[in-house]
């Protein structure tokens, strides 16, 4: 009981000062060291806090100008058990999820273990709560030259959503790229490294 509850007041302690993850993304190749980034890159899963949100970090540590988003209708982490997952509303900062999976002792040697507390503070330290893509801006959207979609069917929802909106005389063609990817962790950064890679090659082509 004691080592939870300092478990519990070390958890809070850090979530005080968040610091950006030191994840290394990596040297580019020379050929494709710019002074800033040429294209602009969007990432996207289901609830933008696992798959969406590495690639998010790994690029924008590499110097890339990048918008992580989800597509779910919610924001959904695991429970206790596959009936009680944890539902959060798109908007609900980071952090606010982040205490409430923190309330007790147990909670947090149970989101502790299976990585979820993990992930919430990644994506405080990187903005302030998670994004829904369908509910983005057209002006915003038009800003990505390449999306990447981390599994078939995000894939299919950002189509469907772009074949939806009204067009603009300012919008231009976006690249959509599914990049199918299992959502945990470890996958995840293993497509994180993969999505770094291709959006270096990116940055090289001329005519995109």
């Amino acid at each position: 009981t004691t080592r939870l509850r300092n478990l519990i007041r070390y958890c809070y302690i850090n979530m005080v000062g968040l610091h950006r993850p030191s994840t290394p993304p990596g040297m580019p190749p020379p050929s494709a060291r710019r002074r800033s980034s040429k294209l602009c890159f969007g990432t996207v899963c289901s609830s933008n806090i696992n798959r969406s949100m590495e690639a998010h970090v790994r690029l924008q540590n590499a110097g890339m100008r990048v918008e992580s988003y989800g597509t779910g209708t919610q924001v959904r982490l695991p429970g206790k058990s596959a009936m009680e997952p944890r539902i959060f509303k798109f908007g609900t900062p980071y952090a606010d999820m982040y205490k409430s999976l923190s309330e007790t002792p147990e909670d947090v040697a149970f989101f502790m273990h299976n990585g979820v507390l993990q992930l919430c503070k990644r994506g405080a330290s990187v903005k302030v709560a998670p994004k829904r893509w369908q509910d983005t801006p057209t002006s915003e959207v038009q800003n990505h030259e390449v999306v990447i979609a981390f599994e078939e069917r995000i894939y299919d929802a950002v189509i469907e959503d772009l074949q939806c909106r009204e067009p603009t005389e300012e919008f231009k063609a976006i690249h959509v790229i599914c990049l199918d990817t299992k959502d945990n962790p470890h996958e995840a950064q293993l497509q994180g490294t993969v999505a770094l890679e291709l959006c270096w090659l990116l940055e090289q082509t001329e005519d995109l």
